[in-house]
């Protein structure tokens, strides 16, 4: 770590909990990020912001006028570009010193089970079911955390789950894929701007928190988040012991 990077992360070095040591495993660290919306903006920002070494983004969407009430990652001017790209130009403004690798492409099983063998941290910001229990499946399979968040209308939630404790449940166990969710889209029932900001914030702030070694995740627990009441809940989650996807690892 030179001078030039003493100075950038000054704040996050002077933090006893976080320190040079953390700031060097941040910078050394690697984070794919699967959605670049509304709750990938923040993710994104703060993990360029951080000095994470290399972040890979993937989404196979393009910027649309709608998403500008709530994904400032993207500006008017960048509208039907993709989205991979506008949020890399972002992150670059911000801190030119990260690699960012892009994928502009809809996450499927055979590029999840790359990207995510080789990070650190998977950080889920997409909008629906399928996509979330194909990063869940990798994530399991190669014990990798994840960092998993929603929001919809006025309403947020996050976890992590990690594999690499045995007690923790995996998205899947919360949610098994065979059961009738409603999916809801926030093009029918609309988000309110800052929610996404903030779950994207705090996913943000779990994913640092891992790659620097500090303090306990979110694993184990599911935040809720109600943005009327600008109140916050969490409900302690366990293990399926008959879950369809993280049964089988190893204890």
């Amino acid at each position: 770590m030179d001078d030039h990077d003493l100075l950038r992360y000054s704040r996050h070095i002077l933090l006893e909990e976080f320190g040079i040591d953390g700031q060097t495993r941040v910078g050394a660290g690697r984070v794919l990020v699967i959605g670049a919306g509304g709750l990938g903006s923040p993710v994104a920002l703060y993990l360029a912001a951080a000095g994470v070494g290399h972040i890979t983004l993937v989404d196979d969407d393009d910027v649309d006028l709608t998403n500008l009430q709530r994904q400032v990652a993207h500006t008017h001017a960048r509208v039907g570009s993709p989205k991979v790209e506008s949020a890399a130009q972002a992150m670059r403004d911000i801190n030119p010193d990260i690699a960012i690798e892009t994928h502009a492409l809809r996450a499927d099983e055979g590029l999840l089970s790359r990207l995510v063998a080789a990070t650190d941290v998977v950080v889920d910001c997409c909008d629906n079911f399928a996509t979330r229990h194909a990063v869940n499946r990798a994530c399991v399979a190669h014990a990798k955390p994840l960092v998993a968040g929603a929001a919809i209308r006025f309403d947020g939630q996050l976890s992590v789950y990690d594999t690499r404790d045995a007690a923790s449940p995996c998205y899947a166990c919360l949610f098994p894929p065979d059961a009738a969710f409603e999916e809801t889209r926030c093009a029918v029932l609309g988000v309110f701007g800052p929610v996404v900001g903030t779950i994207g914030t705090l996913q943000a702030s779990e994913a640092l928190k891992l790659l620097a070694g500090i303090g306990p995740s979110l694993a184990g627990k599911l935040l809720m988040f109600d943005g009327r009441s600008t109140s916050f809940d969490t409900l302690r989650v366990a293990r399926d012991p008959h879950c369809s996807v993280c049964a089988q690892r190893p204890a």
